[in-house]
């Protein structure tokens, strides 16, 4: 076997090794200017983006002027890129598709960008996806792929493949992304990174997924430290509160009580482990009943059934694409320039589109039956993933349906049911494979709702086994 790639990442410079909450600190006490701040996180894009991809397009001189204006707020300071399905004023969204060529500048930013930048972020520009956050790797058809910061060689996960990758590279501290199967928990596993999918409803939601029969997608952030996560939903609960979940409580301190935890090797779609991640499972059981929480083994509390029905959802949204893309997005929109993976999935579900009614049907009523099954439990564990990040080209965009898409079935079996329930559930880096050199994820699912609960266990699980971090490694 031969030795994995040279890492990559931008830790030379000391502020990279900084957290949100510390650069934001720094700010407030007048140790660090934003522009200051800004400044550096723009210059360590430039440094590792040429290699890593993971920069769909830039806005670093507005990033710049913005930084002089020393807006406010909990993050002041900060610098970050939002994922290119989020409308930002004045940059294209193309959401990772060459159907939108030819697309123009959006004339507003959407909510949740919004709400970052009323916080004191800064946006350095839009990071990249796959198209349209259909397949987990950020990989394209007729384009460089995202690379691993970790194995440069591997997969960097999706579909918020370029954001996880840019946080771990050390280039911003928090980054935006998506979550609409695993599209946040995934690339967190992959990178190293904490990613919390939050409960429906947590923060503002997209209106265009107000009007879905099932609502999967929901925004978040990727980050290094568990803080970070929290820092930010307890700065948006206090903007957005959302008014059908209870309040997150106190998110700044390790989880006190003992919990019930289940443990869960197999996944709804019932996948293989590799053996990394089987082993990363038993040692994080081990360090759970080291701190004393009480843990049982579980089954999926849904059958394989769920997994189909899931992907007929996700293939509906693809025909949606396919066939509406000019109405939905922009007349520009070029349907002939879709990947094979998005072609593949709107045929399939127009294959099979009977089917339709029962599969939402029974895709509704899964939250019921999972909170049934979990009644006893305060949280249930699982690895995020099957296996460790594949190769570059495993999952390519360019290979045919029928090919990639059974290696994606493989791989992702654990995270589509949070997204079906809305319940949250969150990514840690609780393992690490050396022979790869690569991050493993574990992933604990609350209580709808319990997304407090969940950061304070994660706070603790943190202090108890620090997660990886690129800072400490030799890059190119």
């Amino acid at each position: 076997m031969s030795s994995p790639a040279t890492p990559i990442h931008a830790f030379g410079d000391e502020l990279a090794s900084l957290d949100a909450t510390a650069t934001a600190e720094a700010v407030r006490s007048g140790e660090l200017s934003p522009t200051e701040s800004v400044r550096a996180a723009i210059a360590r894009a430039r440094q590792v983006d040429p290699t890593l991809r993971a920069v769909a397009c830039w806005d670093d001189e507005r990033a710049l002027a913005r930084s002089h204006w020393g807006r406010g707020g909990d993050f002041a300071g900060v610098a970050t890129f939002i994922k290119d399905m989020t409308d930002v004023e004045g940059l294209p969204t193309r959401n990772g598709s060459a159907a939108f060529a030819h697309v123009g500048p959006a004339r507003a930013t959407g909510e949740i960008a919004q709400q970052m930048f009323e916080a004191g972020m800064v946006c350095l520009g839009k990071s990249a996806l796959p198209e349209f956050g259909f397949t987990p790797s950020t990989e394209f058809p007729d384009d460089e792929p995202t690379r691993n910061p970790w194995n440069p060689d591997r997969s960097a996960g999706g579909s918020s493949g370029g954001a996880a990758a840019l946080v771990a590279a050390g280039v911003v501290a928090i980054a935006h992304g998506q979550d609409g199967g695993g599209s946040i928990r995934l690339p967190a596993a992959c990178n190293g990174l904490v990613g919390l999918k939050p409960s429906r409803g947590r923060l503002v939601t997209d209106p265009h997924d107000r009007l879905l029969p099932v609502r999967l997608v929901t925004d978040g952030v990727l980050t290094r430290t568990v803080r970070d996560t929290a820092n930010y939903y307890a700065m948006a609960e206090g903007v957005h509160p959302s008014r059908h979940l209870p309040a997150l409580g106190d998110v700044s301190h390790p989880v006190e009580r003992r919990l019930r935890i289940g443990v869960m090797l197999d996944s709804p779609a019932r996948v293989t482990l590799d053996d990394a991640t089987r082993a990363t499972f038993r040692s994080t059981v081990a360090l759970l009943e080291e701190l004393g929480h009480e843990v049982r083994p579980v089954e999926a509390p849904v059958d394989a059934q769920f997994a189909q029905d899931f992907i007929h959802y996700w293939a509906m949204l693809a025909f949606a694409v396919k066939f509406g893309g000019k109405v939905l997005f922009d007349r520009s929109f070029d349907a002939s320039a879709l990947a094979p993976i998005t072609v593949g999935l709107a045929e399939r579900f127009r294959s099979n589109i009977a089917s339709t009614p029962g599969a939402i049907r029974r895709l509704q009523a899964s939250a019921a039956k999972v909170a049934e099954a979990t009644r006893d439990l305060d949280v249930v564990m699982s690895p995020t993933l099957a296996h460790l990040p594949p190769e570059l080209g495993h999952l390519g965009a360019h290979l045919h349906f029928d090919i990639v898409f059974p290696r994606v079935e493989q791989w992702v079996g654990f995270t589509p049911l949070a997204n079906a329930t809305g319940q949250p559930a969150i990514s840690l880096p609780l393992g690490f494979d050396d022979a790869s050199h690569l991050p493993i994820g574990m992933m604990f699912s609350g209580h709808m709702g319990e997304d407090g609960l969940l950061l304070r266990l994660a706070l603790e699980l943190e202090a108890a086994r620090p997660f990886p971090t690129l800072a400490a490694v030799p890059a190119t």
